[in-house]
């Protein structure tokens, strides 16, 4: 368990260790605390798809990286049991960052929302997430 006091330096280590979305992806923890994260990602070559745009994977596994930060500071081991996830528009900058923040944070489920945009504010995606907490883990 990551406690809600964590410094940001032990949490990027931490997460760290979630390695498709640090290394292959390039997800960085930018904000940490108990039911909130922000991240984000420069935009690659490696991130695109054959048109051009960025692939809904990488936009996907950015918002699925802040999901697990915000929904693991300061409680026991989570994870997600269902997820859902709306494209809104195109990326039109070239940085992602994903907000996520917690509506009910409970003993057993937690129910969260990430939303997605560029850097110039573009609204990309928002997902709904709901986490279920193992609390004898």
């Amino acid at each position: 368990m990551i406690g809600e006091d964590c410094p940001i330096a032990e949490v990027r280590e931490y997460f760290g260790n979630d390695r498709f979305a640090t290394e292959a992806c390039g997800c960085e923890v930018l904000e940490a605390g108990p039911g909130h994260a922000v991240c984000a990602f420069d935009v690659g070559p490696i991130h695109r798809n054959a048109q051009g745009n960025i692939m809904g994977g990488a936009i996907f596994t950015l918002a699925d990286f802040a999901l697990a930060i915000a929904c693991n500071i300061g409680e026991h081991p989570t994870v997600s049991v269902s997820n859902t996830i709306e494209f809104m528009s195109a990326a039109r900058g070239s940085r992602l960052i994903a907000t996520c923040d917690a509506h009910k944070s409970g003993r057993s489920l937690g129910f969260y929302t990430v939303d997605v945009r560029d850097e110039l504010n573009t609204p990309v995606a928002r997902m709904s997430a709901t986490c279920f907490r193992r609390a004898n883990a």
